[in-house]
């Protein structure tokens, strides 16, 4: 770290993100442009660590760079929004619906694997949970009678 600040390489390596990621985040507002040396490098205040840190905790509670980028928004201009609390239970009901659906894809996964099935196109199994073998099984009887939809 040099007196005035972080160049690019020492804040990625204390922040644990890529130089990709910093000028990524720059191009989105979500970091600052920073002050460039007589020489051009980037120097980064040093609190950019602690801000990058912050955005990588968002994100992994799920929060896009785009929510990200709302509540650092809310929270720069220092008064109280509810920000914060809306979009956590937004998420919240999101990751609810996203684990309901896992866990439907889970049951239907053990029904699988409970069965014995030999084939994602053609299961030889005698009760294939797959509900689309049934209907292979048993094609129409008449093809010709098959008309698309205009």
């Amino acid at each position: 770290m040099t007196g005035a600040g972080l160049r690019s390489g020492e804040l990625a390596a204390a922040a644990g993100v890529n130089l990709q990621t910093l000028r990524y985040y720059e191009r989105r507002g979500l970091l600052a442009e920073p002050a460039r040396t007589p020489g051009g490098h980037r120097l980064y205040p040093a609190d950019a660590v602690t801000l990058l840190g912050i955005i990588k905790a968002a994100q992994r509670l799920g929060f896009t760079l785009d929510e990200v980028a709302e509540l650092l928004d809310a929270g720069r201009r220092r008064h109280p929004t509810g920000a914060l609390k809306e979009h956590a239970l937004s998420k919240l009901n999101e990751i609810e619906s996203r684990i309901r659906d896992l866990e439907t894809i889970r049951s239907a996964l053990l029904g699988v694997v409970e069965a014995g099935c030999d084939s994602l196109t053609d299961c030889s199994c005698p009760d294939c949970p797959l509900p689309y073998v049934e209907i292979a099984r048993t094609p129409p009887a008449d093809l010709t009678s098959f008309r698309p939809a205009p």
